[in-house]
């Protein structure tokens, strides 16, 4: 990340897991067993993303549920572990927090207008920075630093996404990396577009107006999808990125999965 460092410590940074989606395409498997839980080697899917964010001592963690969401919040209660078992104890540690958006609503916010739900807990006033990433990718080394966070609140942009290598199911990728170190919506000649990995770091005024037109905190329960104020903000040049080349792996299909497993 090729951000300007900064001497002045930040708070301790939230972060934010997605499992909130249907997952029409892990069908028949997702009809009672929301994909967030989905077994990958041994434990399940959302876990791999919960253990990278332990691991590098992220244990403040919001988690956004909506199909058969109760189950995620049965599973995992209020308490984190780096463990493939369901945690357990005495509760010493800081706990799991949900935006439970089926409860609330009715029906799954999309992401910005989950994130933008989530926002009271995950970025108070103080603290502005966080961490989003999905709970259906796999990428157990990703390394959520807290040097590259407090970069990045040094550094005034708005968000800042790991992209990687475009897979064979999005071939035209997402978005392009420019020699500055932002994000481009198209590729200039000669290069290419990446796939974004559903990683990144934002602000939280990423997430109020004027860049998102949801209300904060989102009472209405209006849907809205990232892409649109991602677009807006990187034509604006309000966004960084940056290449991840370590294993990662959208687990969208059965076949993915069963594939993730036999390769273990």
């Amino acid at each position: 990340m090729r951000l300007a460092p900064s001497s002045k410590p930040i708070p301790a940074v939230r972060a934010m897991i997605l499992a909130a989606g249907r997952g029409e395409r892990m069908r028949p498997l997702t009809d009672h067993t929301p994909k967030p839980l989905l077994q990958v080697r041994g434990k399940p899917l959302m876990q791999w993303p919960l253990d990278a964010l332990l691991r590098a001592g992220i244990s403040d963690i919001v988690i956004n549920t909506a199909w058969l969401g109760e189950q995620i919040e049965e599973y995992y209660g209020p308490m984190p572990s780096v463990s493939s078992e369901p945690p357990l104890g005495s509760g010493e540690r800081t706990g799991f927090r949900y935006s439970s958006e089926e409860r609330d609503f009715g029906y799954a916010l999309e992401t910005a207008g989950g994130i933008a739900r989530a926002l009271p807990m995950l970025a108070p006033r103080e603290q502005d920075v966080f961490w989003v990433a999905a709970g259906d990718i796999f990428a157990p080394e990703f390394p959520f630093v807290r040097e590259t966070a407090q970069q990045f609140a040094a550094s005034g942009k708005l968000a800042h996404l790991w992209l990687v290598p475009n897979p064979p199911h999005n071939p035209k990728g997402d978005f392009a990396l420019g020699s500055d170190g932002l994000a481009l919506n198209e590729a200039p000649e000669g290069s290419t577009r990446h796939t974004f990995s559903a990683i990144a770091l934002y602000r939280r005024q990423f997430f109020e107006p004027p860049w998102c037109t949801v209300l904060p905190g989102n009472p209405q329960g209006t849907a809205a999808p990232l892409a649109p104020l991602l677009r807006k903000a990187i034509e604006a040049g309000q966004v960084s990125a940056e290449l991840y080349r370590g294993t990662w792996i959208d687990v969208g299909t059965p076949e993915r999965l069963a594939q993730l497993n036999a390769d273990e």
